[in-house]
């Protein structure tokens, strides 16, 4: 059995997956194999976008899902970060997706 991740080292993993990637989505499981259906939801739209985006079982550590919450300041799954900044859970990737903000956004990101 391994030894639990401290605090500062699930910190750093978020830190550097955020900064290393245009779009990443926190989810519960995987998009592949989602374990709720708000996740499956968020994914399923990034899908539909196109553009390749990173991904991180927040449920894989104890701990993972409240350090996330605690860096972002958004206290529930998913959560979708493009190019740094947080956008939100599934109901704003929902409602940008509608609008066609997200997709502008995510064309915008791998532009620059």
């Amino acid at each position: 059995m391994t030894e639990p991740r401290s605090r500062e080292a699930m910190l750093a993993e978020i830190e550097q997956l955020i900064a290393e990637n245009h779009v990443v989505l926190f989810l519960k499981g995987s998009s592949a194999q989602p374990r709720c259906g708000f996740s499956a939801a968020a994914a399923q739209v990034l899908a539909r976008i196109g553009h390749p985006f990173a991904e991180k079982d927040a449920l894989e550590e104890a701990e993972y899902r409240y350090v996330l919450a605690e860096r972002s300041g958004w206290p529930t799954l998913p959560q979708l970060f493009v190019n740094g900044e947080l956008v939100g859970g599934c109901d704003v990737i929902h409602e940008l997706f509608r609008t066609g903000e997200l997709q502008r956004r995510l064309d915008a990101a791998f532009s620059s």
